[in-house]
């Protein structure tokens, strides 16, 4: 059985956006490897933006339900673990994401117009800090992390250090693996908000 359009045009664009990046893919070279039309790939994706926006979403490490279901239930599992999850999740999503979108930063136009499908679509790379920080204000209100924590700077930091392995690391030789670097990582956080 033909697996459906849709999803015959996010796998194509995966791969295509892995391999020639965001800047050069174009929709109808999408279309063609999704084996439809241009015109059927604009009834499910408005734009290339979105398209962009659904492969990081759908094809990639599943960051944002495993922050919005720690927000939800504080207290739950380990600050350990839990910070550990989260930086590895991290790792792997920009890992994996950071070919796709680094050509959006060769073409301003191309960045512009990503930048503004992201507002409207109340999306983009400051919504996970955003969790990231709710999710340790909400470890505050049940004592795990310290009440003078600068919450944001720890999920920045945290998030940060997770981006730059993707893009550090690309040059390198050896990329340090990912669950070492997310325990690594965590336990050092910790030292600095655990309550």
């Amino acid at each position: 059985m033909e697996r459906p359009a849709r999803v015959r045009i996010l796998d194509a664009a995966h791969e295509l956006m892995l391999t020639l990046g965001l800047a050069r893919v174009t929709t109808k070279e999408i279309a063609k490897a999704a084996g439809c039309s241009e015109a059927a790939l604009y009834k499910y994706f408005a734009s290339k933006e979105e398209l962009f926006i659904r492969v990081l979403a759908e094809r990639l490490p599943r960051l944002t339900p495993l922050l919005g279901s720690l927000v939800d239930e504080p207290g739950r599992g380990t600050l350990e673990g839990n910070l550990t999850d989260i930086a590895r999740q991290a790792a792997l999503f920009y890992e994996e994401s950071f070919p796709i979108a680094a050509s959006l930063y060769a073409e301003t136009q191309l960045k512009r117009r990503h930048d503004e499908a992201l507002r409207k679509l109340g999306v983009g790379p400051h919504v996970p800090i955003e969790q990231l920080a709710a999710y340790l204000r909400a470890e505050q209100t049940v004592g795990r992390v310290r009440a003078d924590a600068d919450v944001f700077a720890a999920a920045s930091l945290l998030l940060g250090a997770c981006a730059q392995r993707a893009y550090a690391y690309d040059a390198a030789d050896e990329r340090p693996e990912a669950d070492v670097f997310a325990a690594r990582l965590a336990r050092t956080l910790l030292a600095a908000v655990a309550a």
